[in-house]
């Protein structure tokens, strides 16, 4: 997997003081999306066992709450599989104790039967919709978006 850039410090994409991983890649290109930049899969750092080193070692400054998996799309066929495995060795690290928020373009209906959705605390979903575009909501871009408890909804 490719990642665009890892932010340290984000409070707009999700609760508390967040770490944010930017992935690479995404097949959705929504119309007005503000991502544009990390569509190609293929651009962007290669995501390594460093990459995952520094994420734990980020994590455990105790003013941060978790982390949030953006892009591109965390959910990309591609991407699954690393977003899946970091997501469960900050489980394993962290427990509960940090949350992980996941942004994807994909809805949850078409996603929740995967067991692995169950280590995200709240997954962002749905396609950016310009048409519905609306900057009141928070954590979302367009009315069509759910912002979504998984554990709630499992």
């Amino acid at each position: 997997m490719q990642y665009i850039k890892l932010t340290k410090f984000d409070t707009a994409n999700g609760v508390g003081i967040r770490e944010v991983l930017w992935v690479a890649g995404c097949e959705h290109h929504c119309v007005g999306c503000h991502n544009q930049s990390t569509w190609n899969k293929d651009q962007g750092e290669l995501f390594t066992a460093e990459t995952v080193q520094t994420i734990i070692d980020d994590l455990a400054a105790p003013y941060r709450n978790g982390i949030t998996f953006s892009g591109g799309d965390p959910l990309a066929l591609y991407n699954q599989e690393t977003i899946f495995n970091l997501a469960a060795v900050i489980r394993k690290v962290y427990g509960q104790e940090k949350t992980i928020w996941c942004y994807t373009g994909y809805l949850w209906e078409d996603i929740k039967d995967n067991p692995q959705v169950g280590l995200f605390d709240v997954l962002v979903d749905g396609e950016f919709i310009l048409e519905q575009r609306n900057i009141s909501l928070p954590y979302c871009g367009s009315n069509n978006q759910r912002v979504i408890d998984v554990q709630k909804s499992l």
